[in-house]
Formats: structure tokens, C-alpha cells, sequence
């Protein structure tokens, strides 16, 4: 099978993991502070806190930031279920806002949402493309809301030149499937000097002098063994994004069956392709169903992300949610998702777009 996605590690990244098991330090230590710096960098953000997975670099996030019980936050329903947990785990409410043809948050819906409660936007940058973070840090001004950006899939997309993850507070997350990965980890950025001392507090149990617990802390540290394959992978990075975005231009290319929709991207915004999605509409002569059962029996994996809106999950309707929102209705039944990531041969690309355009 021609896989979804695969992770790519090679012998420098077991060459850095070697030698953190000889130095005998296992936990949170000079490499997870040589990898916040080299990341801090490489976002254009002065600092880098780095925390044991893309989930909780969202959670404390949101608490550094004072995000609490009462407090609402706005954000989108067509995304992976941790964008939004991560909310209630500060005791906060997700207030939905319907979703764009490019799968992120409508911008120009978010300002009917806002109420005396919200305090905070929280885009996502899905399948690697950025939110419209222009009019988006335009709405939090005028409002003075918070802005935490999720960019668990997004490491190196930008607008203009300047990277996700550098207009408000930056999320990412370095799962087996992402642009780049330390198998689990996560990593948060800002240029807010209080922003990063809350964190370290909240990562590390509360304590900034060791058994000095000053705050309600969390065990959300990253190991230097994580932090040495990230520092090999991020070296990498540009590479592998590269790759995949040869990859999506082949197929935009050469991808012509009638009812395809696939991704646009507007000037000056740089998509690194986490996912190459596209949208199986009513146009098209075979449905999402079929072409799923077709690219299996050559040997091609597909994946839906995301088929059921988060307002819709078991969990969230217990809360009380009755949302319905157009365009997250629609996407939610016409995106697959393509092979794009960077192990895949000229043949692999030729195979996928044989059997999209002989359906």
C-alpha cells in the first residue's frame, strides 16, 4: 500500500537519540532548550516552550494566557477533537464559527459570536494551510482578545513570508504524521516574555525553584530524547515541506476528473501540505464511497479528516450543542484525503492520478 502518511527518520536521528542515552540525561534538559531555541528561530518568535505533546502545548496555551472557567473562546468545529478539548480543559466554552472553502475559520463570521464572555480566537491552520490571520488579529485588536494559533499541522506555512505560529501565540505539534516528528511533543511560541514563564510554571508542576510549587502545575514535559529527534528533524523541515509541495502542485496539475475540487491557495500564502485534500462534490460522477473502495484496490491509502464536525461528536452533543453550520456540513461529506508526503516516488504520484482520472 501506498500509506496516508509515514514518518521519516534516518540515522541521525538515531545517532542524537544514542548519544542522549549515554549522557545519562533522560528528562527535560539541555537539548529540549536547544530545541526551543532552534525553533524559536525557525518560527521568527522570540521564544519556544516545549511541552510533551501538540494537545497540551494548547491547553497551556490557553491557561497561560488566563483562560478559565466561565471564559469563552471561538474557534472552529472542522478540526481534529484536541483543538477544542483543549478548551474545555480550562473549564472554558468553544464557541463555533463556520468554516471557509479552505477548510479554516470563516473570519468574517467570528465577529457575530463575540459576547461580554469571549476571550480568545483560537484558528487553525488545517492540513497545513494558514488561517486568514490578517483579518483575524484585526477582529482581536478591536475586541482585545487573545489569539492562540493552532498550528499542530502547519510547521512552516506562512503568509507573506512570516510563519504560522508568530502572530499570536503558536501551537504545534510533533506527532508520527506530521510535517516533521519527536513521535510525541509539542511546542508553544511567543514573543510575550509573561507568556513563557507561565508556561514553563505550568508544564513542570508549578515549580520555578525545584519543590517550590508556586501554581497548580502539570507533568507536560518534553524528554531530551524527544527534543534530540526534533532537532535532527528540524533540519529537515524545509526539505520535506519542499517535497510535499511538489508533490500537491503534480497533482494540481494533473488531477482532471470533473466533480475533483481541488486545494487553491491565494497569493502569498505558502500551503506545506500536511494533507492534500480535495472535495468529492455532486459533480462528480463516483462517490466519495467509491473512490475510496477504487484507490484501495490499487493499493492507495485515503483517509476522511474530518467526517463528523465536533459539534456533532457523542461527547459535545451531551454538553447541550445544537450547532449547524453550512459549509462544515458540506466539507464534512465531500473532503479525502491524498497520499502527499515525501516518500512517495514519481510512480507513486503516477498511480494515484491514473486512477483519479480512470474512474
Amino acid at each position: 500500500m501506498i500509506p496516508i502518511s509515514k514518518p521519516f527518520l534516518g540515522k541521525e536521528e538515531k545517532r542524537a537519540v544514542l548519544k542522549v542515552l549515554d549522557s545519562g540525561f533522560l528528562a527535560q534538559g539541555p537539548k529540549v532548550e536547544e530545541f526551543e531555541k532552534r525553533f524559536a528561530k525557525y518560527i521568527g518568535a522570540k521564544y519556544a516552550i516545549a511541552t510533551s505533546s501538540g494537545t497540551t502545548a494548547l491547553h497551556i496555551a490557553l491557561l497561560a494566557h488566563g483562560i478559565k472557567k466561565g471564559d469563552e473562546v471561538i474557534t472552529s468545529p472542522f478540526t481534529f477533537i484536541a483543538s477544542v478539548n483543549a478548551i474545555l480543559y480550562c473549564g472554558a466554552k468553544p464557541v463555533f464559527v463556520d468554516i471557509g472553502e479552505d477548510f479554516n475559520i470563516n473570519p468574517d463570521l467570528i465577529e457575530k459570536k463575540i459576547t461580554k464572555k469571549t476571550k480568545a480566537i483560537l484558528p487553525v491552520h488545517l492540513f497545513g494551510y494558514p488561517a486568514d490571520m490578517a483579518k483575524i488579529m484585526k477582529i482581536a485588536k478591536k475586541y482585545n482578545l487573545v489569539v492562540v494559533e493552532d498550528a499542530c499541522q502547519a510547521h512552516g506555512a506562512s503568509i507573506q513570508g512570516r510563519k504560522v505560529g508568530s502572530f499570536g501565540t503558536g501551537s504545534f505539534s510533533f506527532y508520527p504524521t506530521k510535517n516533521m516528528t519527536t513521535g510525541e511533543g509539542g511546542m508553544i511560541t511567543t514573543n510575550d516574555k509573561r507568556i513563557v514563564e507561565k508556561a514553563m510554571l505550568l508544564r513542570n508542576h508549578g515549580m520555578k525553584i525545584k519543590y517550590r510549587h508556586e501554581i497548580l502545575g502539570f507533568n507536560f514535559r518534553m524528554t531530551d530524547i524527544v527534543a534530540a529527534i526534533g532537532l535532527e528533524q528540524l533540519k529537515k523541515l524545509e526539505k520535506f515541506n519542499k517535497k510535499r509541495i511538489s508533490n500537491a502542485n503534480y497533482f494540481n496539475k494533473n488531477i482532471k476528473t470533473k466533480g475533483i475540487n481541488l486545494p487553491r491557495i491565494k497569493k502569498g500564502y505558502r500551503h506545506v501540505f500536511h494533507q492534500y485534500t480535495i472535495r468529492i462534490t455532486d459533480q462528480c460522477p463516483v462517490s466519495r464511497e467509491k473512490i475510496i473502495k477504487k484507490l484501495k484496490e490499487n493499493g492507495i491509502s485515503s483517509a476522511i479528516y474530518y467526517p463528523v464536525p465536533i459539534y456533532r461528536q457523542k461527547f459535545y452533543m451531551n454538553l447541550g450543542y445544537k450547532d449547524y453550520l453550512p459549509m462544515t456540513e458540506i466539507l464534512s461529506k465531500e473532503v479525502l484525503s491524498l497520499p502527499v508526503h515525501p516518500a512517495l516516488t514519481k510512480k507513486d504520484l503516477k498511480k494515484i492520478v491514473s486512477v483519479l482520472n480512470n474512474l
